[in-house]
């Protein structure tokens, strides 16, 4: 089953530095429909003011991915872990046993990233982080992952059964991803638009997979996609 989910459908919270569209209940915006998908709770597509952030605040027991889309976000921990993650780049932060950290935009221009948090399946674990540089330019690659077919490649570690899968793909090109029976796919293209097993899906739709073996995506124009691939 193939759910497109409109970007103008998605859940909306806006002050004097943050706008954000929210593709599963968070915050101040409750759906029923919309409380999460298999382990993947949150999906936050947001645009952070110049010299802004989120102030230090706490987490425990989360995975949280942040893939960057324009500008770029410094991490601060409580670990003493320190980076700058820029645009087409991914960080992950293991909330663990617990963690506080801060993101902030000190860039001249705006910064817009996704913002992931899968819930793990190995808890108790320490807390941590991590960033990497990934290409853009060469289809879709693993980013971050727990998967046991994923161990010991290059993407970084998640404490949860469940893939980060990103990159572009040209007009007209088309990308193959199976799916392992009990598996499910959240997608989003942040630019270009796409087909889904045929089925229309415009910039920053949200595209909840479910029962299927393959997907099949092509771009109808430049495309960026981040997929999470996950238990159903």
């Amino acid at each position: 089953m193939i759910d497109v989910r409109p970007f103008a459908s998605l859940g909306a919270f806006k002050n004097d530095w943050l706008d954000a569209k929210h593709h599963f209940s968070f915050g101040s915006y409750r759906d029923p429909g919309r409380g999460g998908f298999g382990r993947l709770l949150v999906w936050n597509d947001d645009r952070i003011a110049a010299k802004r952030g989120f102030e230090p605040h706490p987490h425990k027991e989360m995975e949280i991915i942040t893939y960057v889309r324009t500008g770029a976000i410094t991490h601060k921990d409580s670990l003493g872990n320190e980076g700058r993650t820029e645009a087409g780049d991914v960080q992950v932060m293991h909330a663990g046993t617990g963690i506080t950290h801060a993101e902030y935009n000190l860039e001249d221009e705006p910064t817009t990233l996704f913002q992931i948090w899968i819930l793990p399946d190995r808890t108790a674990t320490a807390p941590g982080w991590a960033a990497r540089k990934f290409p853009r330019d060469k289809g879709l690659s693993v980013l971050a992952s727990g998967r046991p077919q994923d161990e010991g490649g290059e993407a970084l570690n998640l404490n949860a059964d469940a893939a980060v899968i990103a990159g572009t793909l040209k007009s007209g090109e088309t990308a193959t991803i199976a799916l392992a029976p009990g598996r499910a796919a959240y997608l989003v293209a942040a630019t270009g638009a796409l087909t889904v097993n045929g089925t229309p899906v415009n910039t920053r739709d949200g595209v909840a997979v479910s029962e299927e073996r393959e997907l099949s995506i092509t771009a109808t124009a430049d495309a960026e996609i981040v997929l999470v691939d996950v238990a159903a």
